[in-house]
């Protein structure tokens, strides 16, 4: 996959280093030379310019990119025009940092489904979001065990949990599933809701849409995933 990572400060340096060792090919951009130069011989491409300026941004693919990451996280107002940017340039999958209560509040109204929280969030956590199909979060418990949100994937919508058998066939436990449905707050911005839905059986129905909460070894679960 193909990724570009905005700001490279301590976290989103992290990031596209992380990626990079993994295989993936990273754009890292930012308008300080220092930062730039500092990673050039870590990622695949290191860029410098200004993530504001609509005219500097077009020179990157940003068509036949993947996902986008808005890490900028010294400078509020640079954050949301770059954020603002991306999204009228209708990038395939957008991420971009909060800083603040208020400033996530501002990124929800822009229609910014998925939002980094570096002081809550490990660069780890982030990773296995991004590299991982149809995974949502996680939590590790312990090494190589994790607690996982997950996407149905299609091969299981319309199923029940005794048809998938995920601990027969991976070994993996679903502990819950998720469904969301859209809400409105007091300042008539839409934003999704998750609502759990307790207790599963062997008889509960995989829907389209559905947030599956599973827990195993990291490696069975990425097998249950990706297959």
């Amino acid at each position: 996959m193909k990724y570009i990572i905005i700001g490279l400060g301590n976290f989103g340096s992290s990031i596209a280093t992380k990626l990079t060792n993994l295989g993936q090919e990273v754009i890292g951009v930012d308008k300080d030379m220092k930062k730039v130069d500092a990673i050039k011989d870590k990622i695949s491409y290191s860029i410098c310019l200004d993530s504001t300026d609509h005219q500097a941004m077009e020179s990157l693919p940003l068509k036949n990119t993947d996902v986008v990451m808005v890490c900028i996280g010294e400078d509020i107002g640079s954050n949301i025009m770059t954020t603002a940017l991306m999204k009228k340039y209708n990038v395939p999958r957008l991420i971009s940092r909060s800083i603040s209560l208020l400033h996530e509040t501002v990124l929800e109204a822009m229609g910014i489904n998925e939002i980094l929280r570096p002081e809550e969030e490990s660069a780890e956590r982030w990773l296995k979001k991004l590299t991982t199909s149809h995974l949502i979060d996680s939590f590790e418990l312990s090494k190589g065990y994790s607690i996982i949100e997950a996407t149905v994937p299609d091969k299981f919508i319309g199923k029940s949990l005794e048809q998938v058998a995920l601990i027969k066939n991976y070994n993996v436990l679903v502990l819950t599933t998720i469904k969301e449905t859209q809400e409105t707050n007091l300042i008539g911005i839409p934003r999704k809701v998750s609502n759990v839905q307790g207790v599963i059986t062997a008889k509960t129905v995989l829907e389209k849409g559905d947030t599956m909460v599973l827990y195993g070894n990291d490696i069975d679960i990425k097998k249950l995933l990706e297959e």
